[in-house]
């Protein structure tokens, strides 16, 4: 489990296709600190560890993952949000986040509002009910609490902070970026379709 709170950003040292899809990444982490199976949140992606050296680990991605989220598009360079998982005792600063994405959001709007960014994105049909006003999503891993939403839009506010520490600064119009709808609002949603079934 995680919590949307970015504590690195790396950057796509290599990738190798083979059987599935091998990706280095380079980190501040502590690599000493990371066991081999360790899950790390990689832009709202939960990858495991296979490989590591003192600057960087590895993972490796099946063609699921590539198909389902932003990881297939990824190239040698490309800075990634990263966050390790929760130990117990650990501050919950953001909100449970799994690191299991449930689809990708297209960027349609930016626009500043001070020294924060207010990002408008797309999300495809069959997650838009998911996302609630003041609900809580994950974007490329940072968890943000949403603002507004219309039909298939959604709009967030991004502070100077979270811009600064996370990839999500770097954002253009057209980009596209993983999503994770909120774990109650799946759950919530689940219980109903049974009630009505």
């Amino acid at each position: 489990m995680f919590t949307g709170i970015i504590t690195d950003v790396g950057t796509v040292r290599s990738i190798v296709k083979t059987g599935d899809t091998r990706i280095e990444i380079t980190t501040r982490f502590d690599t000493d600190t990371i066991d081999i199976g360790a899950s790390i949140c990689c832009s709202g992606a939960c990858m495991t560890v296979v490989e590591k050296r003192d600057d960087w680990f590895a993972v490796e991605a099946s063609a699921e993952t590539l198909s389902k989220t932003v990881l297939g598009q990824w190239q040698e360079g490309t800075r990634i949000n990263l966050e390790r998982a929760l130990k117990a005792g650990d501050e919950m600063g953001g909100h449970v986040v799994s690191g299991h994405v449930d689809g990708t959001a297209e960027i349609i709007g930016l626009e500043s509002e001070g020294d924060s960014l207010r990002v408008r994105f797309k999300i495809m049909g069959s997650l838009k009910c998911f996302i609630a006003p003041k609900g809580s999503v994950t974007l490329n891993g940072v968890s943000l609490t949403v603002n507004e939403v219309e039909g298939e839009t959604f709009g967030v506010n991004l502070i100077a902070h979270t811009q600064q520490e996370t990839t999500l600064g770097n954002l253009a119009l057209g980009d596209v970026v993983n999503v994770e709808i909120d774990m109650l609002a799946r759950y919530v949603a689940r219980l109903l379709e049974i009630e009505r079934s």
